[in-house]
């Protein structure tokens, strides 16, 4: 008996094409399909795929029963799912376009840039440079997550994040916390933090799904196999894309259940965490289906090993050409945040990217032939 079903946006288009009610738009971005496939699962196996039009899939999904009929109706519901902006303190951050979430590093021993911000004034300087070129909200980080990296106790890392989320909050700026930790997010949130960004998806704290209901702030859900201090430990995938799809699924659902609005939570499909290159090539390639969630959705590549194992393994502060591929990838995908490390090169992308999709929306055939 079928036991999952999964629609994937396939065709994704933009232009006039894109406007004539035969495409979708994708979780209210600025990207659009107008082809997809209905994949059912039995075991884990595709027992039945079918490739279409929205008519084509809408026929599809009427011949399903039961629970895939429900799953199946809710996911062609949530693909074209409008999304509300973010109101973090007093920023309002819209998701009908791609924001920029830069990334303020205060350790001393992160991947790319470890000991570079950790030092107050090093940080300000950064956290204000990046908002000056187009940062829609920072992202503060206290603890490494790269494998193999040292243990942080969470009195250090507070240590560590509240200086920052101080010199941020006093720049206006609309603030997340990168932490798996409920009590460095309740003291972030104390000193001016606005939203939660956590790599275990409310799993390694049991006092982070609680405090993230009763404070009502929003939520980043990122998937990573690992659930105790190595997040990175059993990534072992029959298929990395649907279990990737379905473990985000159920954190999202029990966030829910636990009291954590739905409009509050994005999710993430964690590239780099505990996947290999060609997982993470496939996560990429799959990212439209995520919209099938009803949620927004992040992506997290910038300066991450698979750029350097797809070139000529250039260390990280020399990936920014993969980095800046990787976020066009996830705007064409819809992707609603990119969470990155060069934030000026990156806006400067979506700008130019933005104005390409902007001017493809006009209906040529209006214009008169030469």
């Amino acid at each position: 008996m079928a036991d999952s079903v999964y629609i994937h946006p396939l065709t994704l288009v933009s232009g006039p094409q894109a406007v004539e009610g035969s495409a979708v738009r994708l979780g209210g971005s600025m990207a659009y399909a107008r082809e997809f496939a209905l994949v059912v699962r039995e075991g884990g196996a595709v027992a039945e795929r079918i490739v279409g039009t929205p008519r084509a899939i809408e026929t599809a999904l009427a011949r399903l029963s039961g629970a895939l009929a429900e799953d199946g109706a809710a996911q062609w519901a949530n693909l074209a799912k409008a999304h509300a902006p973010l109101q973090l303190g007093s920023r309002t951050v819209r998701l009908d376009q791609p924001q920029v979430m830069g990334i303020l590093n205060v350790t001393p021993d992160s991947f790319s840039d470890g000991g570079q911000h950790d030092q107050i004034e090093a940080g300000r300087a950064h956290a204000a440079a990046m908002l000056e070129v187009g940062a829609a909200i920072i992202d503060i980080g206290g603890e490494s997550t790269r494998p193999g990296a040292a243990a942080t106790f969470e009195d250090e890392e507070i240590r560590r994040v509240v200086p920052a989320v101080e010199y941020c909050a006093s720049m206006g700026a609309a603030i997340s916390v990168d932490t798996r930790r409920a009590g460095v997010l309740a003291a972030a949130l104390s000193a001016g933090a606005h939203m939660a960004n956590d790599v275990s998806a409310l799993r390694y704290d049991p006092r982070s799904i609680e405090l993230v209901a009763t404070e009502g702030c929003p939520v980043v859900l990122m998937h990573a196999p690992g659930a105790g201090e190595d997040l990175h430990k059993g990534g072992d995938y029959a298929d990395v894309v649907s279990e990737v799809f379905d473990f985000l699924k159920a954190a999202r659902a029990r966030a829910i259940d636990a009291g954590v609005a739905e409009d509050r939570i994005i999710l993430d499909p964690g590239i780099g965490f505990g996947k290999s290159l060609s997982e993470n090539l496939a996560l990429i390639n799959a990212l439209p289906l995520f919209h099938a969630l009803g949620s927004p959705l992040m992506l997290g590549a910038s300066r991450k090993r698979m750029i350097g194992a797809l070139s000529a393994e250039e260390p990280a502060d020399r990936r920014l050409a993969g980095s800046l591929a990787l976020a066009v990838k996830g705007m064409e995908a819809g992707v609603h945040l990119l969470r990155v490390h060069d934030v000026a090169e990156t806006v400067q992308a979506r700008n130019v990217w933005r104005g390409l999709r902007d001017a493809a929306l006009t209906d040529f055939s209006t214009l008169p032939l030469a």
